[in-house]
């Protein structure tokens, strides 16, 4: 209820200092809240049983204001511990979402703008490893079966055995590397042309 309107960074700094809350809370109930998550039940008698409660225990002024003919000692700080774990996760899942907008929204330089390969698969397998060959990717750590998942995707295209596809450009008896041969030439074409427009 609590949550600010504002951007995902507002929206991070809100949730960030709610799970510090969190912990600030657990930090402070911690010799409970390690007997409770191991499951210990040596102290039950004084932190479950209705009516009685021990001065000797820390208790919160709370306590002093409810029916202890229905409420224990530390019934309600149980209850909390369960919350907070609830509010916790969805927090976390919250700050998740918010990465994952901001992925997508660093990732979408224009809204539906499709870029389909309209050339041979040859000539885009070619180049496909030509650019693994040259390390491109990943500072040169992606391997050629992740570079070719990823031009399938953005090009909207399926390579299929692409590896056999470079066996019979390997095979070709001249030009062995003929569309980077002829995109070097017209590229080079382009510069000499004075009246290119850039």
């Amino acid at each position: 209820m609590k949550k600010p309107n504002g951007g995902n960074r507002v929206l991070k700094k809100y949730y960030n200092n709610e799970l510090l809350k969190l912990k600030a809370f657990f930090d402070n109930e911690l010799e409970f809240y390690q007997y409770f998550r191991s499951g210990s039940t040596y102290l039950d008698f004084k932190y479950f049983f209705r009516g009685k409660f021990d001065i000797k225990l820390v208790l919160d002024s709370y306590y002093f204001e409810t029916d202890t003919s229905f409420a224990t000692s530390h019934d309600f700080k149980v209850a909390t511990i369960l919350a907070n774990d609830l509010i916790e996760l969805y927090i976390e899942n919250q700050l998740i979402m918010l990465e994952n907008k901001e992925n997508t929204e660093k990732s979408q330089r224009k809204h539906n703008v499709k870029m389909t390969w309209t050339g041979s698969k040859v000539a885009l397998v070619e180049l496909m490893y030509a650019l693994h060959t040259e390390g491109v990717f990943n500072n040169g750590a992606a391997d050629l079966k992740e570079i070719a998942e990823y031009f399938e995707h953005i090009f909207d295209i399926d390579l299929g055995q692409y590896r056999r596809v470079f066996l019979e450009i390997r095979a070709r008896k001249s030009d062995k590397t003929k569309f980077i041969t002829t995109i070097n030439e017209q590229l080079l074409k382009r510069m000499e042309d004075s009246d290119e427009v850039i």
